[in-house]
């Protein structure tokens, strides 16, 4: 696949068919994922590939945690500022009534959509899934190294055919995902990502992204 065709057509799907994945694929994936580029090369991520029995495991927990109405494990990082200045709260309200528009959830009926948010812990019906951690001892840039890999790594599952979900929502229920892998302590879960064969089926919301005079500017040329 192009690579702008992989840009393009990337995107965080929420609808997974249950066709599995092959193990090699993911391998495959995975593997030249491993060439991202991180500051003096410390590839300071660790990541969990789950499938069949222990995904399944871990999604049974998930699910038994939000019947249960438990509160959300205590933050390890602040997924977002506490105040969201200009313009990026206005993206953030755009994004919520995109998404739950697609859904036909109006913004008031917050049930339904903390029902349509609880679906991040069934990893929306997807039959594989990563978990990305990172040593507790990194700093920033190595946070914004995670970032390259895991974009590296959705751009080749599209090369592959497949799509793929990036969801801090897991890093919510750190200690249930730390029951089914066993993590060292030294390590943090910063998010999941659900793999898989996209269900055409499913809402398909295409969120819209700024214009380029927004979040560039051109300095000689």
């Amino acid at each position: 696949m192009d690579v702008y065709e992989a840009v393009a057509s990337r995107r965080a799907v929420r609808g997974f068919t249950g066709r599995q994945v092959p193990r090699e694929v993911l391998e495959r994936v995975l593997s030249a994922a491993a060439w991202a580029p991180s500051g003096s090369n410390l590839q300071p991520w660790h990541v969990y590939v789950l499938a069949g029995r222990p995904l399944a495991e871990l999604k049974k927990r998930a699910g038994e945690r939000i019947a249960a109405s438990d509160p959300w494990d205590e933050p390890e990082y602040e997924q977002y500022p506490a105040a969201l200045p200009s313009p990026y709260q206005e993206r953030r309200s755009a994004f919520g009534e995109q998404r739950y528009g697609a859904l036909g959830i109006p913004r008031a009926d917050l049930e339904a959509r903390q029902r349509a948010a609880a679906a991040n812990w069934d990893c929306f019906g997807a039959p594989a899934a990563l978990f990305c951690y990172v040593d507790r001892r990194m700093g920033r840039p190595q946070w914004s190294d995670l970032g390259m890999y895991l974009q590296s790594v959705m751009l080749l599952l599209r090369a592959e055919g497949l799509h793929s979900c990036p969801q801090m929502a897991w890093a919510k229920y750190h200690r249930t995902v730390a029951e089914v892998l066993s993590p060292p302590d030294a390590l943090l879960l910063f998010c999941g990502m659900s793999i898989g064969h996209e269900d055409l089926g499913a809402s398909r919301p295409r969120i819209g992204r700024a214009p380029l005079e927004e979040t560039v500017t051109f300095v000689g040329g």
